[in-house]
C-alpha cells in the first residue's frame, strides 16, 4: 500500500503542533513542572495526551512541515500553553510567598531548604504552605481541570487560525497581581498576632528594663510563630479554593468558556 508523502506531513504536524501546546503547559503547570520530575516522564505525558486529544481537533492546516510559517506556528502554541500553567503555578506562589513572609515576621527565615520545583533556597515555612497547597491541587483535581483547560483552547484557539488577543496578555499580566494580594490576605493574621507580641515586649522592657528583649524575644517570638502557623492552618484550604476558583475563571476567560 503506498502512503503519499502529504499524507505522512498531514500526521506529524497533527501530532507535533498540539504536542508543543501541551508540552508547554506542563513546562509551566503546577507539579509536573518540577525540577524533580523527569524530562522523559513529562515527554511520555505529553505525547500520550497529544495522541488521545487528536482525534477530536480539527485539522491543522499546514502546507510544509518544514518552514518558517511552521516554527511561529510552534513558538504560538508553546506560548498557549505556557500562559495557562502560567495561571495555576501564581496559586502556589501565592503560599511561596506568604509563607516567606511569614518566616520574616517570626524569626524563622534563617531556616531554608532547597525548594524541588524552582531549584533555590526558601525559608522552611514557604516550603511547608507549598506542599500543603500542591496537595490540595491534586487532591481537588487541578491536573483535570489543566487538561480541560488545554483541550477547550484547541476550540478557542484552533492551530493556525486564532491566536491571544493584546488584551489577553495583558489580563494574564494583571491577574498575577493577585498572587501578591492573596498572599498579603494570608499572612496578614499571623502578622498582626506576632506585631501585638512586639508590642507586648516592648512595654515589658519599658517596664522592667532588665528584661532583656534581644535574649528572650527572638526565642518567644518564633515560638509563638510556630503556635500561630498551627492555629492558622484551617484558612489554608479556605484561600486555596478561592484562589484556584478565581484560576480557573481567568482560564476559562482566556478560552472563551467563562459562563
Amino acid at each position: 500500500m503506498a502512503v503519499e508523502i502529504e499524507t505522512i506531513m498531514q500526521y506529524l504536524a497533527d501530532l507535533l503542533l498540539p504536542f508543543m501546546r501541551i508540552s508547554g503547559l506542563f513546562a509551566a503547570m503546577v507539579g509536573l513542572s518540577a525540577k524533580s520530575v523527569p524530562m522523559t516522564t513529562r515527554a511520555l505525558l505529553t505525547l500520550f495526551l497529544a495522541v488521545l486529544i487528536i482525534p477530536v481537533i480539527p485539522p491543522v492546516k499546514v502546507v510544509e512541515l518544514v518552514s518558517v510559517g511552521t516554527f511561529v506556528l510552534i513558538i504560538q502554541q508553546i506560548i498557549i500553553g505556557v500562559a495557562l500553567g502560567f495561571i495555576s503555578n501564581m496559586v502556589l506562589n501565592t503560599f511561596v510567598l506568604a509563607g516567606q513572609v511569614v518566616a520574616m515576621q517570626t524569626g524563622l527565615g534563617f531556616a531554608s531548604i532547597v525548594d524541588p520545583v524552582n531549584g533555590i533556597n526558601v525559608p522552611a515555612v514557604g516550603q511547608f504552605y507549598l506542599i500543603l497547597a500542591t496537595l490540595l491541587f491534586w487532591a481537588l483535581d487541578g491536573h483535570l481541570a489543566m487538561i480541560r483547560m488545554i483541550v477547550l483552547s484547541f476550540e478557542a484557539f484552533p492551530i493556525g487560525d486564532a491566536w491571544f488577543a493584546p488584551e489577553q496578555f495583558r489580563d494574564i499580566a494583571h491577574w498575577a497581581g493577585w498572587m501578591f494580594i492573596s498572599a498579603l490576605t494570608l499572612s496578614l493574621a499571623p502578622i498582626v498576632s506576632l506585631l501585638i507580641v512586639n508590642l507586648a515586649f516592648g512595654v515589658m522592657t519599658k517596664a522592667a528594663p532588665q528584661l532583656n528583649i534581644f535574649s528572650i524575644g527572638f526565642s518567644i517570638a518564633q515560638i509563638m510563630g510556630l503556635l500561630i502557623i498551627w492555629l492558622t492552618l484551617d484558612n489554608l484550604t479556605h484561600h486555596f479554593t478561592i484562589m484556584w476558583d478565581r484560576a480557573q475563571t481567568m482560564m476559562c476567560q482566556l478560552v472563551l468558556v467563562c459562563p
